[in-house]
């Protein structure tokens, strides 16, 4: 059989593409090297919890069309993404707020938080940061930087702050009010039974493949679709012929715990360098659990290499020339659309996904 459309990856790029394709009566075909459906957003049944396999996916959005458009697929529950942070044996609310800022200095008015770091600023004369710590510092002092960003961006990063350029910070959100909702977004919940029946909704009426490699599978099946759609690697994709770009990979360690409770929140950062993973998940707190046992998983992050699972795209100076020359090789590929994460180099929030989707979507079918 010959599709319309190979789509190569199914998560949630790929699946609200053909789920558009075949609502205009294309036929498609979806492939993915992984054993499930879902990408990054696929949900596993562990206990009778929805484990987000592949770390926290709190779904958000101003764009009103956006979170209509997802809400055809599942009911959304009333999550507020509210984390905190650990530093040493002192815990922080994020983001930053005047809850964080009354522990840190035990003082209780917005006039005092704001008068305590502009001190720290001004002792410090940065007038042109060189570097993310100096950028960090020029923007929230010395305390909420020491304590609650430097660990972790190192973590992250793989990488003193002072070898990270200073554009990667350009704001950090400091707010005057005790409001913990880490989100400025209107919409905001976790998809009640998780994120994987999402997509199975979506790619109902696709023919699915799971454990096939793209590049295998086309060596052996070159003809079987009038186009392509790749979500995989740009770099990959060109066999890393102008080297590869840089990402950042996650390791996850999951356990079940015999116990109700762990840490009485979804996510809680771990700001120390010394801690060497970023953060825990327990994941029942996501749907209000009360499940009798739970599910954490700690994140440890590392440098990418040929052969991991990329997760964030080193969005610097180099990597973006270095994108920029295989996005024009991509031009030149006949019949292919490139899209999602990986395939355009840059980390989307999931209404983004769904929004490049959907403009991809109504440049192939309806300008």
């Amino acid at each position: 059989m010959k599709y319309d459309y190979l789509i190569v990856g199914a998560g949630l790029f790929g699946a609200v593409f053909a789920y558009e394709a075949m609502q205009r009566g294309k036929t498609c075909l979806v492939i993915d090297k992984r054993p499930h459906i879902g990408g990054n957003i696929y949900c596993e049944d562990i206990e009778d919890i929805h484990v987000h396999k592949y770390g926290a996916h709190i779904f958000h959005t101003s764009d009103k069309e956006i979170w209509n458009y997802i809400n055809r697929f599942a009911e959304f529950n009333n999550y507020i993404n509210s984390p905190v942070a650990v530093y040493k044996d002192e815990l922080y609310n994020l983001p930053f707020n005047m809850n964080t800022f009354s522990r840190m200095w035990k003082i209780r008015t917005p006039e005092e938080a704001k008068a305590k770091i502009r001190e720290q600023i001004e002792e410090l004369h940065i007038t042109e940061p060189k570097n993310l710590e100096e950028q960090a510092l020029s923007l929230v002092g010395t305390d909420v930087y020491e304590k609650l960003i430097k660990g972790y961006t190192e973590k992250q990063w793989g990488r003193s702050c002072t070898d990270l350029p200073a554009f990667i910070i350009k704001r950090l959100p400091l707010r005057f009010t005790y409001d913990n909702n880490y989100f400025n977004d209107r919409y905001q919940g976790i998809p009640i039974g998780g994120y994987t029946p999402i997509i199975e909704k979506m790619l109902e009426g696709a023919d699915v493949l799971m454990n096939t490699d793209y590049f295998a599978f086309r060596r052996e099946n070159s003809d079987i679709a009038e186009k392509t759609v790749f979500t995989g690697m740009i770099d990959e994709y060109f066999g890393y012929s102008l080297g590869p770009l840089q990402y950042r990979s996650v390791r996850f360690e999951t356990e079940v715990l015999d116990m109700e409770n762990y840490q009485g929140n979804a996510v809680v950062n771990y700001t120390e360098r010394e801690v060497p993973y970023t953060r825990i998940i327990e994941h029942k707190h996501f749907e209000f659990g009360k499940q009798p046992k739970t599910v954490i998983s700690r994140e440890y992050s590392s440098e990418w290499k040929v052969g991991m699972e990329p997760y964030y795209p080193v969005n610097d100076e180099k990597n973006g020339k270095l994108y920029e020359e295989y996005r024009k090789l991509a031009e030149k590929e006949k019949n292919v659309i490139f899209g999602g994460r990986l395939g355009q180099y840059k980390y989307y929030d999931m209404d983004k996904v769904i929004l490049a989707a959907l403009e991809c979507v109504k440049r192939e079918f309806d300008d």
